[in-house]
């Protein structure tokens, strides 16, 4: 019995004894990013087995959740539902494909069922639409698909793999094992391994937006399974820093290696320079005395109202530069007033794109009470990537909170705003009334060039409410039109769809 216990006392002093060594050898391991990167290799099927690989191909669907289109700040995002995604990497060649189609699970207006196919060869961007012609896509393109090439456990693992790869920063983040990769062709990210199997479980790199300034982006690789002996997750899950939104749920049906792909750009398409920018331009055109319709590119126009010592804008669309184009016309048609107030419609990203832009002006932004907070988390960011107007002159949010009804009048000008009810589109937005004119200015609620107008009756029967029987609307969409006319096109074509032109 003495020996029995005396065996036990050893067992236990050699089990607390091999912890600490156990632990040594693990720090050990990982001691550089190097390390780090060879345990990671590793894990997915050995160095020289990665390298060999010639092609990967990833097969499944999802979601692609629609950040800055919810019903209300605080709603849940609607979901485009990805039917048929397909990935393809040519790992020798620094090529992707990605092709997928995507349906809306929301009412909306334009196209619904969309096919995409895009690819980059190299430098070289560029789309495939549906009857085949391929045509180069913008140069803006190429960083955003470059980092689509390293959203896979494999390639940005090869890729850390590549002498010319910079490595750094080995550290613990949350639990995992993570250290941080400057490209040969300088793209930022950060890798994090599964501290217990070494597996890559994420990638984070920044992106920008005029509305989110510096988007930090993390992608989650779970669920690995072996595939000729490479192993590759079956669930990919994409979320960025704003309110945790997810952008993406894959779940993979099918991993196959090394299947024949040739993602090689055409000739042609190699000798084709990329397509500019479009251009950024606004018309202003004057409806009624003190009253200017602001057309802008792109289908987003504002709308501007003088009063007797100051102008209001009536939305702050679509982007930084558009904004600012607006500004200026609007400076330009009256530069005896100065532009104070921006009346911003609902929180929708098409419609603040701006809102950045409009708060650097120094103006305050009028809308409703329930955007005030998603405005204010807006402005707040930073955007150190691509520094915007509010970056570099930063001031605060000044916010007129309006609930149903507001009015905005001097001796000059009355202009009435009005929350539309019950929409299925938008629960917080506002529309211009002014009485004097029988001018409305609305967003989002009709739309000539709309393919269906799924939320008609619900903007009819606001009208009809409020009483405003105008006799033009100044829209931030579409043209100017009279209230019989916008009637006659929802009834016309109602939730059926059109097809009489070409968008």
């Amino acid at each position: 019995m003495k020996q029995h216990s005396q065996n036990y006392r050893n067992l236990i002093l050699a089990m607390a004894l091999s912890v600490p060594l156990a632990c040594a050898q693990t720090s050990l391991l990982l001691q550089t990013p190097q390390d780090a990167m060879k345990a990671a290799a590793d894990a997915l099927g050995g160095r020289d087995r990665i390298l060999a690989l010639k092609t990967i191909v990833i097969e499944g669907g999802g979601i692609n959740p629609n950040v800055g289109q919810n019903l209300t700040p605080d709603a849940p995002l609607l979901n485009w539902r990805i039917t048929d995604y397909r990935k393809t990497l040519d790992l020798q060649n620094h090529r992707v494909r990605v092709e997928r189609h995507r349906k809306a699970e929301f009412a909306f207006s334009m196209f619904n069922d969309v096919r995409e196919n895009m690819t980059l060869d190299g430098a070289v961007a560029f789309n495939i639409d549906e009857k085949g012609a391929i045509a180069r896509a913008p140069e803006s393109a190429v960083r955003d698909r470059r980092i689509e090439f390293l959203l896979n456990p494999v390639s940005i693992v090869r890729e850390a793999l590549d002498p010319k790869t910079k490595l750094s920063n080995l550290r613990k983040n949350n639990g995992k094992d993570a250290l941080d990769m400057v490209t040969a062709a300088g793209d930022q990210l950060t890798l994090s391994l599964d501290p217990a199997t070494h597996l890559p479980a994420s990638v984070r790199w920044l992106s920008s937006s005029d509305n989110l300034g510096d988007i930090v982006n993390d992608i989650t690789f779970t669920n690995y399974e072996t595939v000729s002996g490479i192993k590759l997750p079956k669930h990919y899950v994409t979320k960025i820093d704003f309110r945790d939104y997810t952008t993406a749920d894959l779940q993979v049906s099918k991993n196959t290696v090394d299947a024949p792909a040739n993602l090689a750009a055409p000739a042609n398409v190699k000798a084709a320079a990329p397509p500019p920018p479009p251009p950024v331009t606004v018309e202003p055109m004057k409806v009624a005395e003190g009253i200017w319709w602001l057309k802008g590119s792109g289908n987003h126009s504002s709308a501007l109202y003088e009063f007797t010592d100051h102008m209001t804008l009536y939305e702050a669309p679509s982007s930084a530069a558009l904004a600012k184009e607006i500004i200026a016309k609007a400076r330009a048609v009256v530069p005896s007033k100065p532009v104070t107030e921006v009346i911003i419609s609902h929180h929708h990203f098409d419609h603040t794109g701006g809102l950045r832009t409009m708060v650097a002006e120094g103006f305050t932004v009028i809308s409703h009470k329930g955007n005030e907070q998603y405005y204010r988390e807006l402005v707040a960011r930073k955007a150190t990537l691509n520094p915007d107007t509010l970056a570099k002159n930063p001031k605060p949010l000044k916010f007129k909170a309006v609930e149903d009804h507001a009015v905005l009048k001097d001796a000059a000008m009355e202009v009435e705003l009005y929350r539309v009810k019950d929409n299925e589109h938008s629960t917080y937005n506002l529309v211009a009334w002014v009485p004097k004119y029988k001018f409305l200015s609305q967003s989002d609620l009709f739309d000539f060039f709309w393919h269906r107008h799924l939320w008609g009756d619900n903007y009819i029967k606001n009208l009809e409410t409020l009483k405003l029987h105008f006799d033009k609307d100044v829209p931030v969409h579409g043209k100017i039109l009279t209230y019989d006319e916008e009637v006659a096109v929802i009834k016309k074509f109602d939730k059926t769809g059109r097809t009489d032109y070409t968008p």
